[in-house]
């Protein structure tokens, strides 16, 4: 059995897959921005929980956490990076600040929670992370573009990182989740800018309004997606990319039929840039 360290654990998705990796025998460290909601979400601690309190904009809490986890179990095999919020708006009506506590959060905190982590997994030469991205992060829409664009950025960091650890033994997996009924579409998950701009009514408005109405709506089962990622930290050979929901696999197979389609129709532009080519 292993150690897990999972971010935001205390709800959502990542308290789902806490609570899968501890009902197969493994121990976690959950962490989340206060202990004790981590705690408030069992109704009595589980054997082998290790709530900790870390923000992961705070690296001084992160490595607090990890050193707090390693005294505990000596060990951590698993890193979940699950902390995450979501963002509404067009790209234009996007506040500056809503955007940087975005980054901060999706991209800025996953990058704080791996240099936290990694020297213990690099020197173990072991161990899998799984960054829990979305399928808005392959193929992303209307008025979800910026958090689109948060999950672009965990793809390009999980692809380089997936090159950088496998010669010493880390394994690297990247989620891309559909809709699941966890509390993402709520306030508490989910920032939504006004809409100030008339212009983007008919580009980013049913957008908005299909993720206003989906709220407790959405076709994917937690339990079962956790069930998945706790799986694939068991397979001999993880893939890169775990897409989950039926509308992931929809997505992501409509956004390459796309680009091939693009890639054939306008090879011959992209082949005829080359020195000596004729560009005609």
């Amino acid at each position: 059995m292993g150690v897990w360290f999972v971010t935001g654990a205390s709800r959502g998705l990542g308290a789902e897959i806490t609570r899968e990796a501890l009902g197969r025998g493994h121990r976690v460290i959950a962490a989340a921005r206060d202990a004790s909601a981590v705690l408030r979400a069992y109704e009595e601690k589980p054997d082998g929980l290790l709530a900790v309190s870390a923000d992961v904009t705070r690296p001084e809490q992160l490595a607090a956490a990890v050193e707090s986890g390693l005294k505990e179990f000596g060990r951590i095999d698993v890193v979940v990076n699950n902390a995450g919020h979501g963002l509404v708006g067009a790209i234009e009506e996007t506040s500056d600040e809503a955007v940087r506590a975005l980054f901060d959060v999706n991209v800025f905190g996953v990058l704080n929670t791996l240099r936290a982590t990694l020297p213990t997994l690099r020197a173990q030469r072991s161990g899998h992370v799984v960054n829990i991205g979305s399928v808005g992060g392959f193929a992303t829409a209307p008025a979800a573009g910026l958090y689109g664009a948060s999950k672009f950025a965990l793809e390009g960091v999980s692809e380089a990182l997936h090159g950088e650890l496998a010669p010493l033994g880390v394994r690297v997996t990247i989620v891309e989740p559909g809709g699941f009924r966890t509390d993402f579409l709520s306030a508490s998950s989910l920032r939504v800018e006004p809409a100030i701009i008339e212009d983007y009514a008919l580009g980013a408005g049913p957008v908005r309004e299909a993720l206003a109405r989906n709220d407790g709506r959405q076709p994917g089962d937690p339990a079962k997606a956790a069930r998945a990622v706790v799986d694939v930290t068991e397979a001999a050979e993880p893939p890169l990319r775990l897409q989950l929901g039926a509308d992931a696999v929809e997505r992501v197979e409509a956004k390459l039929d796309l680009v091939r389609r693009e890639l054939d129709r306008w090879r011959h532009v992209a082949l005829s840039t080359g020195v000596g080519e004729d560009a005609r």
